[in-house]
């Protein structure tokens, strides 16, 4: 079969990127950037509070840890429940111990349906970021621009309404996005996205819209990914984190500072056999010189003003 021409044919294709969200760079040729308090390392933690419900959509795709068997599916939907109903508690009495706040990824659906969670969320001084709608609210190219935008307000308002101010952050469901998702979020007055995961520091891109920070919140380096997917263990888990740590502090003495993501789910992390192990990794990254925790707004209010 003989491919079609048209698949070569591409208009931004050239030196660089081909597109204009952003132009090219080189990680260790930019100028540095200084974290407050002489931070040479922050370490951004984001916990995904989520609501599944129990029918899944599979339009444009099916959102990673959805329900899997048969309707109804009570195996999955109770162990998802399990997180935000015991898992997060755990998580969030970890981070109070390591004198660490967090950035709280949550659906607009869990401040709907649980409002004395993100009380005790929002009182222990956490940031809530925006995270759809429920775990239906997928994104893609192909959905219409006036349902993405309607998602996008909806979310905002919905979690607005529930801690009195707007979220400035966004993470889309699987970092999922569409061609128009960085204009309407910029449109919507977020300040940041969570979604590209190809740098080691926030960089702005150029919208349509106007600009807005993207902070890397990399895939790789999720509990998602490591525990349930690889199937390691929790201390294998543990030691990558702290092995990343030490790479990234060592490239600080030379480059300026670096950020650590951690991207952490209650259902997967907040299991009694696993808390142990995550406590001590919070306690060492805490113990660590030259070490910070920060939350995604505290590093784009801190890099934004640096980055060109």
């Amino acid at each position: 079969m003989t491919l079609d021409p048209g698949y070569l044919e591409y208009p931004m294709r050239r030196h660089g990127m081909d597109h204009d969200l952003y132009s090219w760079s080189n990680l260790f040729e930019r100028a540095p950037i200084s974290w407050p308090n002489g931070s040479k390392v922050l370490t951004w933690i984001v916990i995904d509070l989520e609501w599944f419900p129990i029918v899944p959509n599979d339009k444009p795709f099916r959102a990673p840890g959805h329900m899997q068997t048969a309707y109804p599916d009570y195996r999955h939907y109770t162990s998802r429940d399990y997180g935000s109903r015991v898992g997060v508690y755990r998580l969030l009495d970890a981070l109070e111990k390591a004198g660490a706040r967090a950035s709280i990824a949550a659906n607009a659906a869990i401040a709907a349906r649980y409002p004395a969670l993100i009380a005790d969320i929002v009182a222990a001084g956490h940031e809530i970021i925006a995270h759809s709608t429920d775990m239906n609210g997928t994104i893609a190219t192909g959905v219409d621009e006036d349902d993405e935008r309607r998602i996008i307000a909806d979310t905002l308002s919905e979690l607005e309404k529930a801690t009195g101010t707007r979220p400035t952050g966004w993470l889309s469901i699987a970092r999922s996005q569409s061609f128009n998702t960085p204009a309407l979020l910029a449109e919507a007055g977020l300040s940041y996205m969570c979604d590209w995961v190809n740098d080691d520091l926030p960089y702005r891109m150029r919208t349509p819209e106007g600009p807005i920070l993207n902070l890397p919140l990399n895939h790789e380096l999720s509990d998602r990914q490591i525990l349930n997917v690889q199937q390691q263990s929790m201390a294998s888990y543990c030691q990558q984190m702290q092995d990343a740590f030490a790479w990234l502090a060592g490239e600080a003495e030379t480059f300026g500072g670096r950020m650590l993501s951690l991207n952490v789910t209650p259902y997967i992390t907040g299991l009694p056999y696993r808390m142990a192990e995550f406590d001590r990794l919070l306690q060492w990254l805490a113990a660590q010189p030259g070490h910070g925790f920060a939350t995604g707004g505290e590093i784009a209010a801190a890099a934004g003003p640096q980055i060109d």
